[in-house]
């Protein structure tokens, strides 16, 4: 059940629309199902004789009582309103149910204490089988206004009762960290359309994907206006420093033609401008995405990043781990930019569930995470896609989004763990498509039977426990890995350590992704020895070209590789 609490200043507006037929004439007998006074609510809907005008009055009355006293000046935002909602699949409530879920929700939002005769008036019209609507107006009878503080909140906790009682779905209780939802109006003007989506949530992914890309605020707002997103700041009146932002989407405009405007913090908390200054600091050049040597130390550096944020969220350090989560929540997004392969909608579908999970009511130490937030970026300008190694990268990530899932249950975050849970099975779907063929290639390259027989030996010599020597894919891994510069004993033993390995269906496919994951010892020692200039390459990421990923829109970059 879900109550979404707003407030305005036209109370005969929103009785029109509540008793009318709805913008696509989907309401149905609406009526009044409760009031502060039933027999003293005039109901259009039931009363031929009652006007709009009439009921407008008549919740207004302590309203225009205060109007008066104030000069002629009426209170501002007086109007409170608050549709409830059942969820999909729930049971049939009667009008005595819903009016019971009224009252509750009204008393518990500090509308109408049950017992205040002094309460402001108020009414519950109904108009669907799984939703009314609650309007009120904020003045009391006495000429104060209510007691309204946190009345979203106290209304979910409600609904949460309510929703035990009732056997109705049980939903997660949220922290105020959620995204605002995209209001009625905003749903039927995308249907209308034909979008799938709102302008609301659209910029939202846009914003997110480009804020896990860039370096700099600067670059933010630049990528922005690059994808055809309109861009308002506001400027501080002393400063003239930028201390808000607002977006609207290309053709997104109102009646007059003027574009609808969302700020950054309309459209999640962590995208207004502060939130974003903690992780986007102006970097140096030098520190700019700098990898030409070889094309796959991006894809490593992700991994080992990702590695060290499993275990920071064991460390028990909350605000450390709440900032490697939300540096996680990038390296989604990039990792799906940077991925070709079918398995990359997928990717994508978890990068957007993620989005949730990357947030909470603890803060979030960023600067911890630094490490993981470069690497992400880095992805996000890596000009190929190395087979194996790509999937090393994401089996490290679908543990990770476990083991966030597990990390906001245990601190009671019930809709970041039920987000972290599903960009889980996003990304197990992804892995799923993209790992076998890699592993068929790799089994069809298996070294020589004599080879084979020594590498079996050193599983068996370093993790007794999990030895499967009879898969192909890891003798070719473990062969290539020799051929880098590594000891093959020495290096099972090594990656045999680390986390997931007893709990893993198959230990021996762990094992191969760990191994494909390790640097070429060779190539890093040949790089030492000569001066790589990263000029060219600073340049390229100051000033992308038309074609490369920071000038495309995200879901384009794959195609120009």
């Amino acid at each position: 059940m879900v109550p979404d609490v707003s407030t305005g200043s036209d109370s005969r507006g929103l009785i029109v629309y509540l008793f009318g037929p709805g913008r696509r004439d989907e309401h149905t007998d609406p009526h009044i199902v409760a009031a502060w006074d039933m027999a003293g609510a005039p109901d259009p809907g039931r009363d031929p004789a009652a006007t709009y005008s009439q009921l407008a009055k008549r919740l207004d009355h302590h309203a225009d009582l205060r109007t008066r006293e104030l000069g002629g000046k009426k209170p501002p935002q007086h109007v409170w309103h608050c549709p409830v909602r059942t969820a999909p699949g729930d049971r049939y409530l009667t009008d005595a149910e819903w009016a019971e879920v009224a009252r509750r929700v009204v008393h518990a939002a500090g509308i109408a204490p049950e017992g205040d005769e002094m309460a402001c008036r108020w009414i519950a019209v109904r108009h669907a089988d799984d939703h009314i609507h609650i309007m009120a107006t904020t003045v009391r009878a006495d000429g104060r206004r209510p007691r309204t503080h946190r009345d979203g909140q106290r209304a979910q906790a409600e609904c949460r009762k309510i929703e035990a009682e009732f056997g109705l779905r049980r939903l997660k209780s949220g922290d105020l960290t959620a995204p605002r939802t995209p209001t009625g109006a905003e749903r039927a003007k995308a249907e209308r359309q034909g979008q799938t989506v709102t302008a609301r949530q659209w910029l939202r992914e846009r914003a997110y994907a480009v804020a896990a890309a860039v370096s700099s605020e600067a670059d933010y707002f630049t990528v922005l206006q690059s994808l055809s997103i309109k861009v308002k700041t506001r400027l501080g009146p002393e400063t003239g420093a930028v201390i808000g932002y607002s977006l609207a989407a290309p053709g997104d405009t109102n009646a007059a033609g003027e574009p609808i405007w969302y700020g950054g913090s309309k459209l999640a908390p962590d995208l207004s401008i502060n939130r974003l200054r903690e992780r986007l600091p102006d970097q140096e050049v030098a520190d700019r995405p700098q990898y030409a040597a070889d094309p796959a130390e991006p894809w490593r550096h992700a991994t080992t990043a990702i590695h060290t944020a499993h275990s920071v969220l064991d460390s028990g350090d909350d605000a450390a781990a709440q900032g490697y989560l939300a540096a996680y929540g990038d390296a989604l997004y990039n990792i799906a930019s940077a991925t070709t392969s079918p398995h990359r909608a997928e990717l994508r579908a978890a990068a957007k569930a993620f989005n949730r999970a990357r947030r909470s009511a603890i803060r979030a130490d960023h600067q911890g995470a630094t490490a993981l937030r470069k690497a992400a970026k880095e992805l996000a300008y890596a000009s190929s896609e190395p087979g194996g190694l790509a999937i090393a990268l994401l089996l490290a990530t679908v543990h990770l989004a476990r083991a966030a899932a597990k990390w906001h249950e245990q601190r009671g975050h019930e809709q970041q763990a039920a987000a972290a849970e599903e960009a889980f099975r996003h990304l197990q779907a992804g892995y799923q498509q993209a790992a076998p063929p890699v592993l068929a290639d790799l089994a069809r390259r298996a070294p020589r039977a004599a080879t084979a027989r020594r590498f079996e030996q050193d599983v068996r010599v370093a993790l007794p426990d999990h030895a499967d020597p009879a898969w192909a894919a890891l003798t070719t891994a473990l062969a290539h890995a020799e051929t880098a510069g590594h000891t093959p004993r020495r290096l099972l033993a090594e990656v045999g350590s680390k986390r997931e390995l007893d709990s893993a269906e198959h230990p021996a496919e762990v094992l191969n992704w760990r191994i494909t994951a390790q640097p070429n010892k060779r190539a890093q020692a040949a790089r030492g020895r000569r001066t790589i200039s990263g000029a060219s390459s600073v340049a390229a990421t100051l000033h992308p070209p038309a074609t490369s990923p920071m000038a495309m829109r995200p879901e384009e970059r794959g195609r120009h590789r």
